[in-house]
C-alpha cells in the first residue's frame, strides 16, 4: 500500500497536469437539471408516465445533467465506469472514449476518487439490467487532493469519526442518515406546534444568572456591560416569563450549554425543545408530547416506533 506522502504527490501531480492543461480546477458554472435521487425515481416510472413528462430512456433518450463526487473507477481500456454520489444517492456512469473523445478521456484518466465532476447524458440500462448514466460529456468541477478513507475499512475510529465529521459523513451512510432523521426531527416538531397555535420564540443566550436546571454553566465577560454572564443552561425561565406576559403557548428549539463532561454520547452543547402553555395540567403536557412523539415517529420513520441511532 501507498504512503501518503506518495499519495499525495501523484494527486497534486494530475491537478498541475490538468492545470497546465488549461483545464479550470474549481468551476462554479456548471448547472444540474437533476439530483441522483430524482434519475432513481425516473427509472421507477411506467413509459406511459414518462411520456406525459416528455422524457424517454435510453442511450438514445433525454439527457440528464448531474453532478457528484466520485466513489469508485472501474477501468477497461478505452471505457470506465464509475460510481458518484450526491446528497440524495448514488447511481452509476458509464465513460466511454468514443462518446468524449480522445482528449476527453485522457482528462478523466487524470481524475481521482474523491473529486466532484459533472456528467450530461442518457440513462441506459447495462446488461445486468442496472439504470446507468451514459456520459456523453463531463466536466471536473472540484479536484481533491487528499485521498478519502480506504472504502471497505472505512472510519473506525471513534475520535477520528468525531473530530473529522466531514470524513466520516462521506464515507458512512449510516451516519448521513442520523443527520437528515435529525433535520426532519425538527422539521416535524416544529409544524407540529405551529399546528396547535403554538408561538416559537428565542430568549437570551447569555444570561446573568444561569436557572431552569441543575448544571455547571459556561462563563463569559461582557466588555461593555462590565459584568460577567452565563451561557445558559436550559430555556425555561425566560419562556415563563412570555408565558406571564401574555404568550399562552411558546416554544422554543434552541442551543444549551452545560460545562460538564464529554463523550460521544454526551455534548456540553446541545439542542433542547421547550414548550409551555396556559390553562394547561401537567397531564395535558403529557398527552402532548406523547401525540408530537408519536407524529415524529410516523414521519420520520413511517412507524410509530422510533429507533435511537446515536447522538449528534
Amino acid at each position: 500500500m501507498e504512503d501518503s506522502s506518495t499519495l499525495l504527490k501523484a494527486r497534486k501531480d494530475k491537478m498541475n497536469e490538468l492545470k497546465d492543461g488549461g483545464i479550470t480546477l474549481y468551476p462554479n458554472d456548471f448547472k444540474i437539471s437533476n439530483t441522483i435521487g430524482d434519475l432513481h425515481q425516473l427509472t421507477k416510472l411506467s413509459p406511459e408516465i414518462l411520456g406525459e413528462k416528455s422524457i424517454t430512456l435510453g442511450e438514445n433518450g433525454t439527457t440528464f445533467s448531474v453532478a457528484g463526487r466520485m466513489m469508485a473507477v472501474n477501468n477497461f481500456g478505452k471505457s470506465s465506469f464509475i460510481r458518484f454520489k450526491d446528497r440524495t444517492g448514488q447511481i452509476q456512469a458509464y465513460i466511454q472514449k468514443n462518446f468524449v473523445g480522445t482528449d476527453g478521456y485522457a482528462i478523466f484518466k487524470k481524475l481521482d476518487i474523491g473529486d466532484f465532476i459533472g456528467i450530461e447524458g442518457p440513462l441506459f440500462q447495462t446488461k445486468t439490467g442496472e439504470w446507468t448514466i451514459l456520459a456523453k460529456s463531463f466536466r471536473l468541477l472540484s479536484k481533491s487532493v487528499r485521498p478519502l478513507p480506504e472504502k471497505y475499512h472505512g472510519i473506525k475510529d471513534p475520535e477520528k469519526r468525531y473530530r473529522q465529521r466531514y470524513l466520516d459523513l462521506i464515507m458512512n451512510e449510516e451516519a448521513r442518515d442520523i443527520f437528515i432523521k435529525r433535520s426532519k426531527i425538527v422539521s416535524t416538531m416544529r409544524r407540529f406546534f405551529e399546528a396547535r397555535d403554538f408561538m416559537e420564540v428565542e430568549t437570551p443566550m447569555m444570561q446573568p444568572l444561569p436557572g431552569g436546571a441543575e448544571a455547571t454553566p459556561f462563563k463569559t465577560w461582557h466588555n461593555a456591560l462590565g459584568m460577567e454572564l452565563f451561557l445558559r443552561i436550559a430555556p425555561e425561565l425566560y419562556l415563563k416569563r412570555l408565558v406571564v406576559g401574555g404568550f399562552e403557548k411558546v416554544f422554543e428549539i434552541n442551543r444549551n450549554f452545560r460545562n460538564e463532561g464529554v463523550s460521544t454520547r454526551h455534548n456540553p452543547e446541545f439542542t433542547m425543545v421547550e414548550f409551555y402553555q396556559a390553562y394547561a395540567t401537567y397531564e395535558d403536557l403529557m398527552d402532548l408530547t406523547e401525540e408530537m412523539f408519536r407524529t415524529i415517529a410516523m414521519e420520520v420513520n413511517g412507524t410509530l416506533e422510533i429507533e435511537y441511532q446515536g447522538r449528534i
